[in-house]
C-alpha cells in the first residue's frame, strides 16, 4: 500500500477516472451495437448524429483514440447507406 498522502490521493483519483471512462466506453459500445442491429434505415439515420457526437466527444478526451472514432463513424455510415 502507498505511504504518501499524494500517492493515496492519486490512487483514489485514478480509480474514479477509470470507472468514469469505463462507463462512457461501454455506453458508446452499446450505442454502436444498437445502431448495427437496426434494420430500419430511417431509425438508423436518426440515431447516427447522436452516436457520432458521442464518438467525437470521447475521442476529444482520449477515452478512445481519434482514429478509432473515425473508423467507427465511417463503418456506421457505410452500414446505413447499405440499408434498403
Amino acid at each position: 500500500m502507498a505511504n504518501h498522502k499524494s500517492s493515496i490521493k492519486r490512487i483514489r483519483q485514478e480509480e474514479k477516472r477509470r470507472l468514469h471512462n469505463r462507463y462512457y466506453g461501454k455506453t458508446m459500445r452499446n450505442a454502436v451495437r444498437k445502431l448495427r442491429s437496426t434494420t430500419d434505415k430511417a431509425e438508423a439515420v436518426a440515431m447516427y448524429p447522436s452516436i457520432t457526437k458521442m464518438l467525437d466527444k470521447l475521442a476529444k478526451v482520449n477515452i478512445i483514440h481519434k482514429n478509432k472514432a473515425s473508423n467507427l463513424k465511417s463503418k456506421l455510415a457505410i452500414y446505413i447507406n447499405k440499408l434498403a
